[in-house]
């Protein structure tokens, strides 16, 4: 850097002196611009990153004061091309192993008075020196420098995320804007509130419609950092916007990073505001576990964070390893163990510990499902923490050993050896009642009746009760939502079975399946009166969705989520009705519908080649819609080949006017099919 150390004599004019000082603010400029960062790829250990943090926050610094001082100088060369500058210095830095570096220097540029030269020249009019601000800014935004976007301008920096949401053509100002969402999303509740409150959210939501992989992927990761710490506030504005079901539409993407963090916003929307994500049902989520589980159980890398997440981060995620839900518990033991693994080769898997982990881990690690045990367990090994005996879930045929482990398991300790002694096994214990807590188990203290009674609460609705329950009693009440798999054993105890429950009385509920909770009598009645059709079908529908169930479910149900947004009231068979009246009641569903959404997949229609009795339900669904004169929308996916002789009865189907499906322009093929919905597209006489 050069320093002026000329003394100026009394009689020097004042033109000269103004020369002068602009020769000198030259050859700064210059030596900035000649500034080259090579350095920064050989940077080895500790000793070359504190050299590196003295040498760059020099720079950054001067840098910093001589973009101040821009206004006198500003035709000496245009001030964005300094940011630039600035902004493939911190990408370096970033590259620079611990990241200690990118750390630094970001909080030097907030100290020097950068942070604030940034934020102002969001709301510039030169659009060149707005976007080369905004870019560096996304850089830049560690937590202590979004407490101070916060404090001191976070109307300014939303000024230009919503303004880059009408340039959506622009590919670098869409990562630029759904970045520095990703970042302010990442902090607390009062500035999520603040960003959604601006109109943060709606950005995202409408970024959805871009195909650039990073811009998608940013959007899926800020919702999910708003799912994390928007905290019940903001996750009910996210659920009053539809989110969980735009989140549903990129499970299917296939960048897996995209598919990750829209599995994590989902997953953790559905544990914190169970009661109220309608819009992702049990039947979706049925749907995205064989995804999140074939990534599981191969263990790929599907976040990129080489210094894994922070601790904050990581401690809100904690809750979902005790969901009931087997989806989002498997997707946060996987994350805990791929974390586990980063923070133990950094050396600082005291993480854990802080933010309370090692509890939930090993409860996940002793039973539940297989993956999630699993992934739990090495997550524990990784961190040099015990892995527990790992139990069953088969609860019912758990020993009287196999119920006290659990008990130590589940921090109840001190009641295990009466349980032991009063022979608890696993049929016992799930029919315990606070009332054997007190006089027999011995426990006195109403508070840990509680506890205790939660505990068991979270295992009943984890258990497996596969041999006891041979129709399927526990997947029906889980229909209703998952809290009422509780009732499963009582019912089965009560002789109960997936035949008999339609014969049930309100006081064969109360009386003989002990199930008390007046709300839940009623959920269950509605479900007996209904006979497991939990939607009126009183009313005419929108949309039937017919497809092979061999490789067409994730497109079918992907559609049917993208009609859902748009209020369309859609039936697709995910889960088998009931066999014994499965056909009458999905023939049922296809003849009050007006359209016939029908999903082409490689060799859908090869087994209706040769079926003349029309025993194929495909070919049957196909039928019945030409029949009843449906709406009838062809789905031709990748790979779809026509057989070359169809059964007289549907060879009609080729004169169809289909719509060629494409991942890539899945929200243009979704127009299509909206369009044919509402008779806006002209088809052929048929």
């Amino acid at each position: 850097m050069i320093v002026v150390t000329k003394k100026f004599s009394h009689n020097i004019s004042s033109s000269e002196c103004k020369i002068y000082t602009t020769n000198i603010m030259v050859n700064r400029i210059d030596n900035f611009f000649n500034f080259e960062f090579d350095d920064l790829n050989q940077i080895q250990d500790a000793v070359d990153v504190e050299n590196a943090i003295q040498k760059y926050s020099t720079y950054l610094e001067n840098t910093v004061n001589v973009l101040n001082m821009y206004d006198e100088y500003a035709h000496l060369r245009a001030p964005n091309e300094l940011i630039d500058k600035i902004f493939d210095m911190i990408c370096k830095a970033w590259d620079v192993p611990n990241c200690k570096l990118g750390y630094w220097l970001c909080n030097t540029l907030r100290d020097c008075g950068g942070l604030d030269l940034l934020i102002n020249n969001c709301v510039s009019q030169d659009q060149d020196l707005q976007f080369s601000s905004a870019r560096l800014l996304k850089q830049c935004l560690i937590t202590e420098n979004c407490e101070y976007v916060l404090e001191k301008g976070v109307d300014k920096v939303m000024h230009v995320v919503c303004e880059y949401k009408k340039q959506i053509s622009s590919v670098d100002k869409s990562n630029v804007s759904t970045g520095i969402l990703e970042n302010l999303f990442k902090h607390k509740k009062i500035m999520c509130s603040s960003v959604i409150q601006l109109g943060g959210l709606d950005v995202l939501l409408y970024e959805y419609r871009h195909r650039d992989i990073v811009t998608l992927e940013q959007c899926a990761s800020a919702l999910a950092n708003l799912s994390l710490y928007g905290e019940p506030e903001n996750q009910d504005h996210m659920i009053r916007h539809y989110v969980p079901t735009w989140l549903f539409t990129l499970v299917f993407n296939t960048d897996v990073d995209i598919k990750y963090y829209a599995f994590l916003a989902i997953v953790v929307l559905v544990t914190n505001k169970e009661d109220k994500v309608t819009m992702i049902n049990p039947e979706h989520l049925n749907l995205i576990n064989p995804s999140v589980t074939t990534h599981i159980s191969t263990e790929s890398n599907m976040a990129p964070h080489t210094l894994g997440q922070s601790q904050n981060w990581l401690k809100k995620l904690v809750p979902v390893l005790s969901s009931t839900r087997e989806e989002a518990c498997n997707l946060a033991a996987f994350y805990f163990c791929m974390d586990a693994g980063i923070k133990r080769q950094r050396g600082v898997t005291s993480i854990f510990r802080a933010i309370n982990a090692i509890g939930p881990l090993r409860k996940v690690a002793s039973y539940g499902n297989i993956i999630a045990s699993k992934l739990a367990a090495k997550a524990l090994r990784l961190i040099d923490d015990g892995v527990p005996h790992q139990l069953g879930r088969n609860v019912p045929e758990w020993s009287v050993d196999d119920v006290h482990k659990w008990a130590t398991q589940s921090e109840l300790n001190e009641y295990a050896n009466n349980l032991s002694e009063n022979l608890v096994d696993g049929d016992l214990l799930l029919q315990i009642t606070e009332e054997n807590l007190k006089n027999d188990i011995g426990i006195k203290n109403g508070i840990m009746i509680k506890r205790f009674m939660r505990e068991l609460d979270n295992l009943k609705q984890s258990a497996d009760y596969s041999s006891k329950d041979p129709t399927g009693v526990q997947s029906l009440l889980e229909s209703i939502g998952p809290k009422y798999t509780v009732y499963t054993y009582p019912m089965l105890n009560a002789g109960v079975n997936r035949n008999s429950i339609r014969e049930l009385t309100v006081d064969q509920i109360v009386n003989d399946c002990g199930i008390t909770n007046s709300i839940h009598q009623s959920r269950i009645r509605y479900l007996i009166e209904n006979h497991i059709e939990i939607h009126s079908m009183e009313s005419s529908l929108d949309v039937f969705i017919s497809y092979r169930r061999s490789n067409g479910s994730q497109l079918a149900s992907l559609i049917k989520a993208y009609l859902e947004i748009q209020d369309y009231r859609v039936f697709i068979d995910v889960v088998r009705l009931e066999n014994g009246n499965f056909g009458h009641n999905l023939l049922k569903h296809l003849k009050l519908s007006k359209n016939f959404v029908l999903v082409l997949t490689q060799n859908s229609l090869d087994r209706c080649v040769g079926d003349n009795d029309c025993n194929d339900w495909v070919h049957k669904e196909i039928v019945t819609a030409m029949q009843n004169r449906l709406n009838i929308i062809p789905i031709i996916a990748e790979n779809f080949t026509w057989p070359e002789l169809l059964p007289a009865d549907m060879r009609d189907l080729r004169t169809y006017d289909a719509i060629q499906w494409s991942h890539e322009f899945q929200n243009e093929c979704m127009d299509s099919i909206s369009m044919a919905i509402r008779g806006d597209l002209i088809w052929p006489s048929r």
